[in-house]
């Protein structure tokens, strides 16, 4: 079989268990209560964020670092516009080593943490750099690894244990033969499907009521019809609340079995809908609440009249508010994307690496990873078009690409979610939890997954206690919002940011940064094609391309470049050379 049909069987293959996997994990749906737990964060809705304290410096070191981090430091540093905390991992380099100019900044792809340029002291990417004198620092932006919400450096530092903690358990709980799932269930605020069903039949079928708040109902049901009214932040774009409200009064039309219920509910939808449609004002909510309470008012006489004595329908409708609920507050907390980290969360941390480094000319030296190469690319191209000193002395990529139009990559994946209705119904993508989830099918027989492994390393190339470490606690939860943008990847033109009209493969020639770009020959995710496609836009005086694999073997797949066990001999020295030649 010739290896186009190879990749478009594994493609098939991974979105037939993807689809597998998000119909299993319910809490995908916002109908349906599911065991699954988001990562291991303290994450707030929108109407619990608090300004962060005054107390709280922008930025601040953690001298108790927590279990996971394995830097000599872990800093943090506040993301502008939010109570995020994105932490800094960094590393001395020891005595003996050849003094540097500038501080190496590594960033990580899309989805993954600190861990895939540190997984061990035999092969660390960040050791070694850090050995050979560069002071190395790793950056884990908003919603990945140890990056946490707090006020505090006390909260910041709890949270950070929590999910340090948390990371640890996942790894054991697979060694221990404890599937995730399994784990979870008893984790609070996850649900079985019996804690479901108890909740939507009352207590039992003798009769016995649940007591209910009509007016606090009616009140939680206009709350969540406003905020999709005020377009949810920004998410959603003109159409698109009717999209999601659509599901809310499709399951409550559910609860109503009688004719006459119905044409009076339907009644009431459809000015709900109109309503959604207008500009938020203070008529619209008045209405809005109005409408909410003659829902309400109409399931109340629904369980009076026509419902069955043993199914509480006010019950139901709880439930069906309390989740739907739940889903608005996922879509909130995880507001953000590709172009908060390129504008907000890389140019951060530069600012306190510099401040903290002192390098004479300003300037740092970066590697990035996948979507960490991708960062840096658009930061070439935005100080190209506007005409800025670049802040980058020189820049490495791995496996990175601002088109992957021309090539077969795995992340083709992303595309049905170029839906922003699909979006909607999906607006998280739990990837560390899937990953941990399919590790055991993997990595043994019957080996039912084993593909997976594929797409992060090549056979032999990477130790097992390290691939599964690096599946296990490498992978983060991936906002929706960043998977839109990523999709444009795929288009025409290119990568763009978010209005849809800055195309960054447009500007990146503009450049006056040297660029030495990596690929590996077995990269399923983004193939040298898709490398090539970004180096052939670079002034040819200033790039360096560079793949690694030969035809007989060894093979390099998407993190073996990173990690893989050859890394250490074959593409470290590679980086540290071309690195080596701008660091004056």
């Amino acid at each position: 079989m010739c290896t186009l049909q190879v990749t478009v069987q594994m493609q098939s293959d991974i979105r037939s268990a993807l689809h597998m996997a998000f119909s299993s994990f319910g809490s995908l749906n916002p109908f349906r209560r599911s065991a699954l737990v988001l990562p291991p964060l303290r994450f707030y809705s929108a109407a619990s964020f608090s300004p962060p304290s005054r107390a709280f410096s922008t930025a601040a070191r953690v001298h108790d670092k927590p279990s996971i981090c394995t830097a000599d430091e872990l800093h943090y540093v506040s993301a502008p516009n939010s109570d995020w905390r994105l932490a800094l991992w960094r590393y001395h380099p020891p005595p003996q080593a050849p003094p540097r100019n500038h501080p190496l900044l590594l960033l990580s792809g899309v989805g993954t943490n600190a861990i895939g340029y540190d997984l061990s002291p035999e092969s660390s990417f960040a050791r070694y750099m850090s050995g050979q004198g560069f002071e190395t620092w790793i950056l884990e932006v908003r919603g990945a690894g140890l990056s946490v919400q707090g006020s505090n450096l006390k909260e910041i530092k709890e949270n950070a244990d929590a999910v340090s903690e948390q990371m640890g358990a996942v790894a054991e709980s697979v060694t221990n033969g404890v599937s995730p799932m399994q784990q979870q269930n008893n984790v609070p605020g996850s649900f079985s499907d019996s804690d479901s069903e108890s909740s939507l039949l009352g207590e039992d079928s003798v009769g016995v009521t649940t007591a209910w708040d009509e007016s606090k109902l009616a009140s939680n049901l206009s709350e969540i019809l406003m905020r999709l009214s005020e377009r949810l932040s920004g998410f959603l774009s003109d159409g698109q609340s009717g999209l999601i409200s659509a599901k809310l009064f499709d399951q409550i039309s559910k609860l109503l079995q009688d004719s006459q219920l119905s044409e009076r509910f339907e009644e009431v939808r459809a000015k709900l809908s109109n309503l959604l449609e207008k500009q938020q004002n203070s008529g619209v909510a008045s209405q809005i609440r109005d409408l909410s309470q003659r829902l309400v008012n109409i399931i109340e006489e629904g369980q009076r009249s026509v419902s069955p004595q043993f199914i509480d329908m006010q019950e139901r409708l709880s439930s069906t508010i309390e989740d739907f609920q739940k889903q608005l507050d996922l879509i909130v907390t995880y507001d953000w994307d590709f172009d908060h980290y390129l504008e907000e969360d890389v140019p951060t941390a530069m600012e306190y690496i510099k401040a903290q480094t002192k390098p004479k000319d300003g300037k740092l030296l970066a590697v990035g990873h996948s979507m960490g190469g991708i960062l840096l690319y658009a930061m070439l191209s935005r100080h190209g078009f506007e005409g800025r000193v670049p802040e980058l002395k020189a820049i490495v990529t791995l496996a990175s690409s601002l088109d992957y139009t021309s090539s077969n990559s795995a992340l083709k994946l992303l595309l049905p979610l170029a839906d922003p209705a699909q979006a909607l119904n999906v607006p998280v993508v739990p990837l560390g939890t899937l990953l941990a989830a399919a590790y055991p099918l993997s990595s043994r027989p019957p080996y039912a997954l084993g593909w997976l492994n594929n797409l992060i390393s090549a056979e032999d190339m990477m130790h097992p206690e390290l691939l599964k470490k690096l599946v296990l606690n490498n992978f983060c939860t991936i906002p929706a919002k960043v998977l839109l943008q990523l999709t444009s990847a795929f288009r025409e033109q290119g990568l763009c940011d978010r209005n849809g009209k800055f195309f960054f493969k447009d500007h990146i020639h503009k450049t006056n940064v040297p660029v030495l770009a990596i690929a590996g020959d077995r990269d399923l995710i983004c193939p040298p094609e898709a490398v090539k496609e970004t180096v052939k836009l670079l002034p040819r005086d200033l790039v360096t391309y560079k793949i690694f694999g030969e035809h007989q073997g060894p093979h390099y797949a998407h993190y073996d470049l990173v990690g893989g066990r050859l890394a250490v001999e074959q593409v470290y020295p590679c980086i540290v050379q071309f690195l080596s030649q701008y660091d004056d």
